[in-house]
């Protein structure tokens, strides 16, 4: 973000109550919480993902060879 950005956020929240201040930086670091979760999980899955498509391979190859099987989850 520029600093003309920063700048502009922060003269907008100075022109706010305190409360509403409050409120605001309260679903900032919410929102930027999730933002970081969301970073996280697709690393994890990056580092992950060549394995996922290997253990699914194997198990395909398992289920045509009849040594594995189906399991259908029922809600």
């Amino acid at each position: 973000m520029s600093r003309e950005n920063i700048a502009t956020v922060v003269k907008i929240l100075e022109s706010l109550s305190d409360a509403q201040q409050e409120q605001i930086i309260e679903h900032l670091r919410e929102y930027i919480a999730d933002l970081e979760d969301e970073l996280q999980w697709d690393k994890s899955f990056q580092r992950t993902q060549n394995k996922l498509v290997e253990v699914a391979r194997l198990a395909k190859q398992q289920i045509v060879q009849g040594k594995g099987q189906v399991i259908i989850n029922y809600i």
